[in-house]
């Protein structure tokens, strides 16, 4: 057995163990989940017996998970660093067990739009938690308060919009891959609105 062959056999039996754990079943519980012997499931937990592919097919489905997470070793790094957006004054970071799923934290000093053509609509889910000050969402015909650690989940196929109240607020979304999208062109366009205001008023792009 290679070293690396061994780490991954150590870590398979731990991966075993704590999701057991943290299902709340004994031993016996899980055996008979898996309908296996309790004594076979002690075995393989504590490194006392081969791992076999066909038992790991069986534990993995009665811990609610697959053979390929249950195997899936730690070879990525784990900390991400956030990619910065200086003109909205956010931080991005992307999640790697989520292609296009985004984490976005964002400081906001202006209030929610009062004029509905600047509220969005596009596929896709947001979540998001105010971490200081106070947040007013605009959903729809709903106007939202939401105070700090307060967090707000909706589809936003729904005209939405966010701004700040009283003060600045800081905000963590989560956006699925669709929701990111239709910010991204939200930003591009407004930018693009900027620009083409700036240069009708004499004013050179930025």
């Amino acid at each position: 057995m290679t070293q690396e062959t061994g780490e991954l056999d150590s870590l398979v039996r731990k991966r075993i163990r704590a999701l057991r754990v943290a299902q709340g079943w004994s031993l016996e519980e899980l055996a008979t989940r898996a309908r296996v012997s309790q004594s076979t499931l002690s075995r393989i937990e504590n490194g006392q017996r081969r791992l076999a592919l066909d038992q790991l097919v069986t534990l993995a489905r009665a811990l609610d998970t697959s053979l390929d997470q249950l195997v899936e070793t730690d070879t990525e790094d784990v900390v991400i660093n956030p990619t910065v957006d200086g003109s909205h004054g956010g931080m991005r970071w992307s999640i790697k067990a989520e292609p296009g799923m985004s984490v976005v934290r964002q400081r906001m000093t202006s209030p929610a739009p009062d004029n509905p053509a600047r509220m969005r609509a596009h596929p896709g889910r947001e979540w998001l938690v105010v971490i200081s000050g106070t947040a007013t969402l605009l959903l729809g015909n709903r106007r939202i308060r939401i105070e700090t650690n307060q967090a707000a989940e909706f589809p936003t196929m729904l005209p939405h919009a966010i701004g700040a109240e009283g003060g600045p607020c800081e905000i963590i979304g989560i956006f699925d891959r669709d929701a990111r999208r239709g910010h991204q062109r939200g930003e591009e366009a407004g930018k693009a609105s900027r620009v083409a205001r700036g240069t009708a008023s004499g004013a050179p792009a930025q």
